[in-house]
């Protein structure tokens, strides 16, 4: 007779390092927990089917930055997708101040957060009807901010132009910040795996659209470029507020599709996120772009990004 037998799964009582996966506080449809303790039932659709949208945020200060055009973008992922969002912005926000109070009292105090909110279509029956799921899950991820390592803003990364493509807005609309991050995924595993810290992605017809996890800008002749929304790209909040720091600084700036010869002959490049603020690109698989360093539009506009955050 087959013997089966449960198992509790025990973690050190040991204090983790703050960059471990385990070092977060959760909160699900409000119960927040320390990470290992939460959990999503099976037959949720974000599980299923990737139902679902998100939001990445993170802290200056200890609040939110730009957390109103986020939930803009939110709930306007969810729109696309016909996915009701029944949270105001201040309960979101409450939501977030109540899980970072939890991760200090259940880990420890913190000076800037990673926030990530997941909103997915609920739990249900196999089934793609979007009414067989009543209710929305949420979940609120709170942990130390992982900051990129100094060295990347200072000398600049490599980025890899990958063979996977970005999806097509008729098939998977990319500026539906979806859960279904399968795209993005495949992309930077090619990346990884020739050595870079990026993977620049084109559409459907060639053209750069942005990188797998972040927006991509080019300077030449002193002129900022980046990709129209038109051809197929994520609207980036940081991306967004880079181009009006910009043009406050007077540097034009102009949202035109262009190709990776472009990218290669170009004087400047970086790219722009959350996380990466605005990151200098320095070189593009083999091919080194201007002289190697970060250049000087690049490296004004990150100053003036750190002087407004700072």
């Amino acid at each position: 007779m087959l013997e089966i037998r449960a198992y509790r799964v025990c973690y050190s009582s040991r204090k983790r390092p703050m960059s471990s996966p385990l070092n977060a506080v959760v909160y699900v449809n409000g119960t927040i927990t320390r990470a290992e303790e939460a959990v999503v039932p099976v037959f949720d659709h974000g599980f299923l089917y990737g139902e679902g949208v998100y939001e990445t945020l993170r802290t200056y200060g200890g609040q939110p930055f730009l957390f109103g055009a986020h939930m803009a973008r939110l709930r306007n992922s969810a729109a696309l997708m016909r996915l009701a969002v029944p949270y105001t912005d201040d309960q979101m926000a409450a939501h977030i101040r109540d899980t970072t109070a939890a991760f200090t009292r259940l880990i420890g105090p913190v000076p800037e957060t990673y926030i990530r909110i997941l909103l997915t279509r609920g739990v249900g029956p196999l089934t793609y009807a979007p009414d067989a799921c009543p209710t929305p899950t949420l979940v609120i991820i709170i942990k130390p901010f992982p900051a990129p390592a100094g060295r990347t803003f200072t000398d600049g990364i490599r980025v890899s132009l990958v063979s996977v493509r970005r999806n097509h807005p008729d098939a998977l609309n990319p500026a539906i910040k979806s859960n279904n991050l399968l795209n993005n995924a495949l992309a930077m595993q090619e990346a990884l795996r020739s050595g870079s810290d990026e993977a620049l992605m084109v559409n459907q017809d060639g053209a750069v659209v942005e990188c797998s996890q972040s927006n991509f800008f080019i300077v030449r002749d002193g002129r900022l470029t980046t990709a129209p929304l038109a051809a197929g790209l994520l609207p980036g909040i940081t991306r967004a507020w880079v181009i009006d720091l910009a043009r406050d600084l007077g540097i034009q700036t102009t949202e035109v599709e262009y190709t990776p010869a472009d990218v290669l002959s170009a004087d400047e490049a970086f790219i722009t996120g959350t996380t990466r603020e605005v990151t200098p690109v320095v070189m593009v698989d083999e091919t080194r772009i201007g002289a190697g360093v970060p250049g000087p539009v690049t490296r004004t506009l990150l100053a003036e990004f750190r002087r407004r955050t700072g």
